[in-house]
Parts: structure tokens; C-alpha cells; sequence
């Protein structure tokens, strides 16, 4: 038996040290250091001027910090809810006991005998299920958060996690949601008011129920005073205190831009923590997008400021600019302003009417180019590998190649001609010359720089192209972008609408990194600007004719009268115009009307 028991003991020692104590096996099983609250996110113009509120997990939030929220609304909670709050660990006994019998003697739970740091426990890491499994879990968390933070850290997390109805989470946010001004702003009766509403949300909604919210507002008014928090003249005060709602509506405007925000939020993030490689090298797309989705919503509930170039003024009169000029029914319309100095998205139309979050036709709709591809494809390159200057010449007569054989506008032919005349006019034999001269490929090349998402291996090998002929075709906003390469010497920048991602307190998150490439020549460019100067003078533009020291642009016409554009640049802003249907269909009806070129003008006049 001796060689049994040491065995036996043996055993048991090894056992014994494996054994956890109750506070360790918590910290491995619920580890808690922080309470992450959703708190709403902001987007900015380029004034600073809040244009759109971000409610993250469809949670209204604006964090309120713990000498923000005023003494009385502390104690308020404290004697309402949980008069034993900093003496208790987390529950108390007394109280849960009493719950019980309650409970044993109806047969269903009806009370919860929760205290401050279980309601922060349940509407934190768990649900409102009205169970005893889901109390015993909510007991493990409360120990585990009065472990780890102070009382005054709870009963802030807990005052900033109450709901208050109406999509309202938070003290701080029930202050300007439903009086339109900052907790600290508010009148004794006011605070109480609010502080009514948590016990039940929808009988105290103090917008469907406010005489519901108003009797109990006054019976917490008599609990304060009768712990000696208030006197009597504060009470009666409080109690005859006019309430008046003034409901704060999120604000949420340019939902044509902003949406394009919410794009490029994503773009920046993908790029800046690797998931745009990620997505090039996958097989599987779907897991890396939903890890990605997963982490901007995550970076959103964070609370983020999205600070853009936005410029109210011109947003405001280029969506008023489309409205004014395509009255038609079915013809939509989209557009672009950049600032190719500043390298600056400031306004942008998704199509007339449009809702926030709909198809954007900005970015999203790809549409033939026609002419308005002219002088990225063939023009530019032409002159670059050439060396031909505005009034080079060019052979404008009849062209057929391989069976193809397009015509000019007119349908007459014109002989040798300049690469003025040429472009003012649009000349479409002349532009496909120049493209078969310099080669296909080369001329595609100097695309490359620009982005073009859409463009095939099959555009890369027919002459269509030189005239617009494209598989799937262009965005709006690829096209002005491309085009603000004449604004900067032949450099081509990335062109944003976020200028920085900053956190609630200011420090950077994420900015752009982009370098400027160079696309061609400086003094390539000099003679673009001529030639583009050209159509709006005197050639196929000129109904985009403003007052300005420069003004340049081309206009574009697909097969059948199916879209229109306009694109051209000032000294400060390039702009792009389409004009269209949505399912592709003629408005041959509009066309002498121009109205891409009178939406451009009344954008930048």
C-alpha cells in the first residue's frame, strides 16, 4: 500500500497545482479592459462644418465625460436605482434576495434586483433576456467590472449606456436629442425630466407619453428631496418649470457627396492596413471584404471625424445646376468639381433627386465618353511622342482600317487640317488618325496613371476608342479626374473627397499617401491647354463659356445620342458633366439644348 499512496499523493499534488482560483479563471474566461461604447461619427466640410452624423450599430451616442454630467444626475440614479452603489461588489445580496421570493412566489421573474454595475453588465456584454442563466453571467461581469474599474468609472459608462427611447443612448445625447442643448445647459427640471425616461423607455417616451414622463419626473423630484439633495423651493421650482421639447433631428446633408464618403472611407482604410492587397492576391474575396466591413464598422463605433473638401457653396449650385436643366423625365444627369490645385473632391451629383446611399451615378454609372476621351487618348499622346503643336497638321478626310470606317459628325470629310480645327470641331477621323499613327497600346499607356477601372483588354485593341468607343466606358468622376492632369503640367494626383480621419480628440487616424505622376510633357501640356481653350472659344463649347482668366473643356456625344458630356478646367476647378438615360436610350431631343455645358457653367460661372 506504501508505493500506492505516494502514487496516490503524487497524483494528487500535480492535480492541485493545476486547480484555478475563481478570480483567475474570470480574467481568462471574461476578460474586461475597457467598455467600448458606439459613439456616433462625424463628417466635416472643408469650413469645419458638420454635414453628416454617423450613428454607429444604430446607436444614437455622443460619449459625455464624468465631470461633464452634473452632480444631481449622479445621485439621481444612485437613490433611484441603487442606493447601496458604492458599497456593494458588483450585486446586491439584499436586493437579489428579495427579487427571489418575488420571483418564487409569481413563478416568472419579474424582478431583477440589479444594481448600476449589472445594468452596464447586461446592456454592455449580454442580452435583456429574462432568465436566471443570463443573471448568473450578468453577476461573473459585475464582479469582473468592479474589479477593474473605479465606481465613478461605472456609473460614467453606465450613464452613457442607458437607453433613452427614440434611438437616444446616453445621458449627454438625451440632453441634445430632446432639449437641442448640452447636458450642462440644463435646468434642474430638465435633468430630471430626462433622468425619468431609462426606468421604461416607452411609457416615459417624452414625445408620445409626456405626461407619463412629467409624473415621474416629479416623483423622482420628491426623492431628492426627501434624501436632502434639493430643497423644497427647487423642488416646487423644478415641479412648475415649463418643459419644452425641442427635438434635435441628425443632421445629414449633401447625400450625394456624403456617400461617396462613406466609399472612400472604405477605400482609405482598405489601403491603409493592407486589405486592398489582401483583396489583388485572394482567391477568396468574400472573407478578406466581410473582415474589412467588419473593421470599418469597428473604426466608425470608435467615434472618427471625416474631414473632407466639401465646399458647400459649389455642392449647393452644381445640384441646383442639374435639377434647373434636365426638367425631362427618364434624362439623369451626374457630375464632378475637383480643386486640381488642392487635389480636392468638392462637389459631386449622383443624378437629380437622389437619396442617400442610392446608385451613384458620379462613380458608379460607366458610360460611353464619345469626343470627351479625345485628348487623354489621342490628342495628348499624339503631341507628346510627336512633337506637334496646335497648328501641326492632320488628315481629317476618310479613314477605314481593317473594316472600320467612322465618319465624322458631319459626315463629310476635310481634308488636311490643324489639330486646332481638329479638336474644336471634333473631328473623329482626325482623332482616330492620331491614335492608329502613335499605336493603340501607346496611347493607352498614357491612361494607365488615371485609373480607369472599367477599361478591357478588348478597348486595347480597336480604333472605336480613339472616339469613345469603350466595352463598359468611364465614370464621371474617373473623367474629371483624368482631365485635371491639365491643370497641373501634365502631373496627375490622386484627386479625394477625405482629406484626414482623425478620432474625437484630433490626433490623425488616416490620410491619404499619394505621389503625383507625371503623365506627359510640360510642354505637351501648354498645348493641350490651347486646344481646349479652343472649344469653348469658338469651337464645340461654347455654351460652357463663364468669365474667367482660363477656360478650357471638350464636350462628348456616344452613338445614338445615348449620353453627353462636358468636361473642362478653370485656373482653380475641373469639372465634368454627363447628361443620359439610366438604360440607355436616345436624347437626341435635349442635344442642341447643351444642357451638360449650361449645368458646367452655372456650376463655376
Amino acid at each position: 500500500m506504501v508505493p500506492i499512496f505516494f502514487f496516490s499523493a503524487y497524483v494528487a499534488g500535480k492535480e492541485s497545482e493545476a486547480v484555478k482560483g475563481l478570480g483567475t479563471v474570470l480574467d481568462e474566461k471574461i476578460p474586461i479592459e475597457s467598455v467600448d461604447l458606439p459613439q456616433n461619427s462625424y463628417i466635416f466640410d472643408h469650413e469645419g462644418r458638420l454635414i453628416s452624423e454617423i450613428t454607429s450599430k444604430q446607436q444614437n451616442r455622443t460619449y459625455t465625460h464624468y465631470n461633464e454630467i452634473p452632480d444631481v444626475v449622479k445621485t439621481l440614479f444612485i437613490a433611484s436605482e441603487d442606493q447601496r452603489f458604492f458599497d456593494h461588489i458588483g450585486f446586491d445580496a439584499a436586493g437579489m434576495l428579495r427579487a427571489v421570493f418575488i420571483n418564487a412566489r409569481s413563478q416568472e421573474v419579474e424582478q431583477g434586483g440589479s444594481t448600476i454595475t449589472q445594468q452596464l453588465a447586461r446592456n454592455v456584454y449580454l442580452t435583456h433576456e429574462r432568465s436566471y442563466n443570463r443573471k448568473l453571467s450578468e453577476l461573473l461581469y459585475s464582479y469582473q467590472l468592479e474589479k477593474n474599474f473605479t465606481k465613478e468609472q461605472i456609473l460614467k459608462d453606465y450613464l452613457n449606456t442607458i437607453y433613452f427611447g427614440n434611438g437616444t443612448y446616453g445621458i449627454g445625447t438625451a440632453a441634445t436629442s430632446y432639449f437641442n442643448r448640452q447636458l450642462q445647459e440644463l435646468h434642474l427640471a430638465e435633468l430630471v425630466f430626462i433622468s425619468a425616461i431609462p426606468n421604461n423607455p416607452s411609457l416615459y417616451d417624452p414625445i408620445k407619453n409626456f405626461e407619463n414622463t412629467k409624473e415621474r419626473q416629479e416623483r423622482l423630484l420628491k426623492l431628492l428631496f426627501e434624501n436632502g439633495i434639493i430643497s423644497q423651493k427647487e423642488m416646487e421650482e423644478s415641479m412648475n418649470y415649463p418643459i419644452t421639447l425641442s427635438k434635435k433631428e441628425r443632421v445629414d446633408f449633401h447625400p450625394d457627396y456624403v456617400t461617396f464618403v462613406h466609399q472612400e472611407l472604405k477605400q482609405l482604410i482598405a489601403e491603409s492596413e493592407g486589405y486592398a492587397k489582401k483583396l489583388q492576391n485572394a482567391n477568396d474575396n468574400e472573407q478578406i471584404n466581410n473582415e474589412l466591413s467588419n473593421r470599418i464598422d469597428h473604426v466608425i463605433s470608435q467615434g472618427i471625424i471625416v474631414h473632407t473638401g466639401m465646399d458647400a457653396a459649389l455642392q449647393n449650385k452644381l445640384v441646383t445646376a442639374i435639377e434647373k436643366h434636365l426638367p425631362f423625365n427618364e434624362i439623369q444627369g451626374a457630375a464632378a468639381v475637383i480643386d486640381h490645385q488642392s487635389h480636392k473632391i468638392v462637389a459631386l451629383s449622383g443624378g437629380k433627386d437622389y437619396e442617400k446611399h442610392a446608385f451613384n451615378r458620379a462613380f458608379q454609372a460607366y458610360r460611353q465618353p464619345g469626343s470627351a476621351i479625345k485628348p487623354l487618348l489621342d490628342f495628348a499622346p499624339y503631341i507628346d511622342l510627336t512633337g506637334a503643336t496646335v497648328n501641326s497638321k492632320i488628315d481629317a478626310g476618310a479613314f477605314c482600317k481593317n473594316n472600320y470606317c467612322p465618319k465624322n459628325y458631319s459626315g463629310k470629310n476635310y481634308g488636311m487640317v490643324s489639330l486646332e480645327t481638329a479638336l474644336k470641331y471634333s473631328y473623329n477621323t482626325a482623332a482616330v488618325r492620331m491614335l492608329d499613327k502613335i499605336g493603340i497600346e501607346k496611347g493607352f499607356s498614357y491612361l494607365k496613371p488615371f485609373g480607369f477601372s472599367s477599361i478591357t483588354k478588348d478597348d486595347v485593341q480597336k480604333l472605336a476608342t480613339a472616339i469613345g468607343g469603350f466595352t463598359y466606358g468611364v465614370s464621371p468622376l474617373e473623367l474629371t479626374s483624368a482631365y485635371t492632369s491639365f491643370g497641373n503640367d501634365g502631373n496627375y494626383y490622386e484627386n479625394h473627397a477625405i482629406i484626414k480621419v482623425t478620432d474625437l480628440t484630433g490626433k490623425t487616424l488616416y490620410e491619404w499617401k499619394d505621389k503625383p505622376v507625371r503623365v506627359w510633357k510640360e510642354s505637351t501640356n501648354d498645348q493641350m491647354r490651347s486646344l481646349l481653350a479652343s472649344v469653348v472659344k469658338s469651337g464645340t463649347g461654347q455654351k460652357a463659356t463663364i468669365s474667367s482668366d482660363y477656360i478650357g473643356g471638350k464636350t462628348g456625344t456616344s452613338n445614338d445620342y445615348n449620353d453627353l458630356w462636358f468636361v473642362g478646367l478653370t485656373d482653380k476647378y475641373t469639372a465634368g458633366v454627363w447628361v443620359g438615360k439610366d438604360k440607355n436610350g436616345s436624347i437626341r431631343n435635349v442635344y442642341d439644348q447643351g444642357p451638360q455645358m449650361l449645368i458646367w457653367r452655372d456650376t463655376l460661372k
